[in-house]
C-alpha cells in the first residue's frame, strides 16, 4: 500500500515536471514561427518608402547584407535619386500580390507590377521582389533591375529629345504666311577663303567683316575647318550665285522659318528668335532649353503655345562596356505644333499693303456678312525673314531709327477718325429722329460758332457746299458744321450712348493682338459743347482702332449688326456683337449717300469705270507738338456697292489737306487688282 503512494507520488511529480517547461517555452517559440512566416508587414512598409522615393531609409533598415556589400549606398541611394529628379519621376505606382506558394520560412516572394511616371512617359514592368529571413528579420534583395528593367550597374542612363515640327500659319486659301521650309547655312573654310572678298562677303550676308573675322579667330578654327558665317533663304538665288562665286564658301542645308509674303504680313505673323535667358528663367518647367526658338513678335508670339508643340524624349540605356544597341526604357513621341489658319487673305493683304506704298499707315479689311477678318496690316513694315536669317546690329538699329518706324504696329494702336466716323454719327441721330435727312440748313463760310462759345469755332473744309445743306450734301462735302449742330440738337448723352452701342469704350472681342480700344474721350465723358462739335466729326479725344472702324461700317451692309471680328478660320462666324444699330430705311440713306462721295464728291479718283465703289472719306487734324502744321491723317473706308464681300478701312498718316482722295486712290487700286 505504501509502495502504492509512493508510486503514485512520483508519478504526479513527473506529470508536473512535464507540463512546467511546456508552458513557459512555448509562446516565444511560437512568436518566431509567426514572424518568420509573415514578412508582409515589411514588404508594405518598404514599399510605402518607394513610393516616398525615401532611398535612405530603405538602404539602411531594409536591404539585406548581400545587397548592400554588392551595390553599396552610392547606387541605391545616390543612383536612384539623381534619376528621380534627372527624369522628373514625379510617381510610382506599385501593385503586389501575396507571396507566392514557393515561399518558405527563410525567403518570400512577391510578384509587383511597377508604373514609373517620367518625362518621357510611363515605365512599366512586373518582377518579383524577394524577402530574405536574416538575423531575426525580413530584408529586401535588390538589384539595379527595379530601376529600370536590364539596367545593371555601370551602365549608363541618358535622355534623347526630338524637337518637334513647329505649326504653320496659313491663310484662309492655305497659302503659307509662316510656314517650315530650308535654307543655307552659308559658311567658309579659313585655308581657301579669298580675304580680299570678305567684305563683300560681309554685304552679302548683312554682316561686318569684324564679324566674320570674330567668327573664323576663334579657337578650334583650323585651315581645313568650316566655319558657319550665316544664314541665307533658298529663294535668294541671286544672292547664293554671288556667295559661291567667291572661293572658299560651302553651304549647308538648313531647316529654316519663312514667311512667304515677307513685309506684307510681318506685323500680324511676327517672327520667331532663339530664346533669352530671361525668358528660359521666366519659362522654367516648360520644357524650354537654351538654343530652343520662341515666337518674339506678332502671331508667333502670341499662339506660340499651339504652335511650339511638345518635345519628345527617350530613355535609354547604354550598356557598360559599350558596342551593344541602346535599349529604351521609355519613349514619348513628338507632338507636332497645330497648323493655324487664319481667315487673312494673303494676296488681299499684299494689294493693300502694296497700294499704301511704303507709307505709313494702317489697313483692315471685315466680311460685312461674317465679321471675318481679311486684312490686317501695317505700314511701313520690316521684312521677317531677316530677323530668321540673323539680322545684324547695325541693320536693327536703322530700322530702330526710321523716321516711319516700321517696328511700330500701327493696326494696334488707335487714331482720331476724323470725318470716317461721320456715317455712324449720322446713324446714331436717324435712330434718335433728332435728324432729318431731308432738312437742309443755311451754312455759310469755312467757320461757325455759337455765341457763347467765346474763341472756339467749328472749321469746314469745303465751304463751297451748296445751301441749304441736308444730309447726303454734308457727307459728300464732309461738312464739320452740319454734323456739329446734328449732335447739339441730339445731345450729349446721345450721342455718348449711340457711340457705346457701336462698341466705343469696350475692348474689341478680339483674339490674341493686343488691339487698343477705341474712346469717345478719356474719361468716356463728353463734358462740353465744343467738345460734342468735336467728337461729332472724329475729333476732340475720340480714337478709333482700324479694325473697329471698318466693324462699324457692317451695320450700313447687313440689317444693322456688327459681328464679332474673327481671325481664325475655326472659331465660330457671323457672331453677333452689337445689333439694331440702324434700320434698313436708315441704312439705304447712307448707302446712297456714300456712293454719292465717290461720284459727286472728294473721293473721285474712287470712282471707277466698272466697280462701283462707294465709302466716306476723312481727315483728321494732327495735334500733336512733334508733327508738322498742316498735316492730316487721311481715311477712306470703302466697298463695292454691286458685291460687297468686303469693306475695306484704310488710314495713311502726314499727308496734307488733299489727303481723302490720296486714301481714295490707293483703296481704288486694291479694289481693281481684286477685279483683276
Amino acid at each position: 500500500m505504501i509502495k502504492t503512494w509512493i508510486g503514485l507520488f512520483f508519478v504526479a511529480v513527473i506529470l508536473l515536471a512535464g507540463c512546467q517547461p511546456e508552458e513557459q517555452v512555448a509562446p516565444k517559440e511560437q512568436e518566431k514561427a509567426e514572424a518568420r512566416s509573415s514578412p508582409e508587414g515589411r514588404f508594405e512598409e518598404y514599399v510605402s518608402l518607394w513610393r516616398a522615393g525615401n532611398f535612405q531609409e530603405m538602404y539602411d533598415n531594409y536591404l539585406n547584407e548581400g545587397t548592400k556589400e554588392a551595390y553599396g549606398e552610392e547606387v541605391f541611394v545616390g543612383w536612384q535619386e539623381q534619376l528621380k529628379e534627372e527624369l522628373d519621376a514625379t510617381s510610382i505606382s506599385i501593385d503586389y500580390a501575396k507571396p507566392n506558394e514557393k515561399s518558405g520560412e527563410e525567403f518570400a516572394d512577391f510578384p509587383i507590377a511597377v508604373d514609373i511616371s517620367t518625362v518621357a512617359g510611363p515605365v512599366q514592368f512586373e518582377k518579383t521582389l524577394t524577402l530574405l529571413y536574416e538575423n531575426d528579420d525580413w530584408f529586401v534583395e535588390w538589384d539595379p533591375s527595379f530601376i529600370f528593367p536590364q539596367l545593371e550597374e555601370g551602365d549608363q542612363v541618358k535622355t534623347e529629345i526630338t524637337k518637334p515640327e513647329r505649326g504653320e500659319i496659313m491663310d484662309r486659301n492655305g497659302k503659307g504666311i509662316a510656314v517650315n521650309g530650308t535654307g543655307y547655312e552659308i559658311g567658309v573654310v579659313p585655308g581657301n577663303f579669298d580675304e580680299g572678298k570678305k567684305e563683300e562677303l560681309a554685304k552679302l550676308l548683312k554682316t561686318t567683316a569684324d564679324a566674320i573675322d570674330r567668327q573664323l579667330n576663334q579657337s578650334w578654327v583650323r585651315p581645313g575647318h568650316y566655319v558657319p558665317i550665316g544664314k541665307v533663304a533658298k529663294s535668294n538665288k541671286e544672292t547664293l550665285d554671288k556667295i559661291f562665286a567667291i572661293t572658299g564658301t560651302e553651304r549647308r542645308e538648313i531647316p529654316l522659318r519663312e514667311y512667304p509674303y515677307g513685309k506684307a504680313l510681318s506685323h500680324l505673323s511676327g517672327f520667331i528668335g532663339p530664346i533669352t535667358a530671361e525668358q528660359l528663367e521666366e519659362l522654367k518647367g516648360e520644357g524650354y532649353h537654351e538654343g530652343d526658338m520662341i515666337g518674339r513678335q506678332g502671331l508667333e508670339r502670341s499662339l506660340e503655345e499651339r504652335l511650339r508643340g511638345e518635345e519628345g524624349m527617350r530613355i535609354v540605356i547604354e550598356k557598360a562596356g559599350g558596342g551593344a544597341e541602346k535599349i529604351a526604357a521609355a519613349e514619348k513621341e513628338p507632338q507636332q505644333g497645330d497648323t493655324v489658319k487664319l481667315t487673312i487673305d494673303a494676296d488681299l493683304q499684299k494689294a493693300v499693303y502694296q497700294a499704301m506704298d511704303g507709307k505709313a499707315g494702317t489697313s483692315a479689311a471685315v466680311n460685312p456678312d461674317t465679321g471675318e477678318t481679311l486684312v490686317l496690316a501695317s505700314s511701313p513694315a520690316y521684312n521677317p525673314n531677316e530677323f530668321i536669317l540673323g539680322m545684324s546690329g547695325s541693320r536693327y538699329g536703322k530700322l530702330q531709327n526710321d523716321p516711319l518706324n516700321p517696328l511700330f504696329v500701327r493696326f494696334a494702336a488707335s487714331y482720331a477718325p476724323g470725318s470716317a466716323i461721320k456715317p455712324m454719327v449720322a446713324a446714331i441721330a436717324l435712330e434718335a429722329g433728332t435728324l432729318d435727312p431731308d432738312k437742309g440748313m443755311e451754312i455759310n463760310g469755312k467757320t461757325w460758332q455759337k455765341p457763347t462759345w467765346g474763341s472756339f469755332r467749328v472749321a469746314r473744309l469745303h465751304d463751297d457746299a451748296p445751301n441749304p445743306v441736308d444730309l447726303n450734301t454734308a457727307l459728300v462735302y464732309s461738312d464739320n458744321i452740319y454734323f456739329a449742330r446734328q449732335a447739339l440738337d441730339l445731345g450729349r448723352n446721345a450721342l455718348v450712348e449711340g457711340l457705346e452701342n457701336f462698341g466705343f469704350g469696350e475692348k474689341l472681342p478680339f483674339d490674341g493682338l493686343g488691339l487698343a480700344t477705341s474712346q469717345i474721350s478719356n474719361d468716356g465723358h463728353i463734358t462740353s459743347e465744343g467738345q460734342l462739335a468735336d467728337t461729332s466729326f472724329g475729333q476732340g479725344q475720340m480714337l478709333t482702332n482700324i479694325l473697329h472702324l471698318a466693324s462699324m461700317y457692317e451695320p450700313l451692309l447687313n440689317g444693322g449688326v456688327i459681328y464679332k471680328p474673327v481671325l481664325f478660320e475655326e472659331d465660330e462666324k457671323a457672331q453677333v456683337w452689337k445689333k439694331e444699330l440702324i434700320s434698313e430705311e436708315n441704312a439705304e440713306l447712307l448707302r446712297t449717300s456714300m456712293r454719292n462721295v465717290v461720284t459727286d464728291g472728294f473721293a473721285k479718283s474712287a470712282n471707277l469705270k466698272n466697280l462701283p465703289l462707294a465709302g466716306k472719306t476723312g481727315t483728321a487734324e494732327i495735334k500733336a507738338a512733334t508733327r508738322d502744321k498742316g498735316k492730316n491723317n487721311g481715311y477712306f473706308v470703302a466697298y463695292n456697292e454691286e458685291d460687297p464681300d468686303f469693306i475695306l478701312a484704310m488710314m495713311i498718316e502726314d499727308i496734307g489737306d488733299d489727303s481723302s482722295d490720296i486714301v481714295a486712290k490707293m483703296a481704288a487700286d486694291v479694289f481693281k487688282k481684286t477685279a483683276e
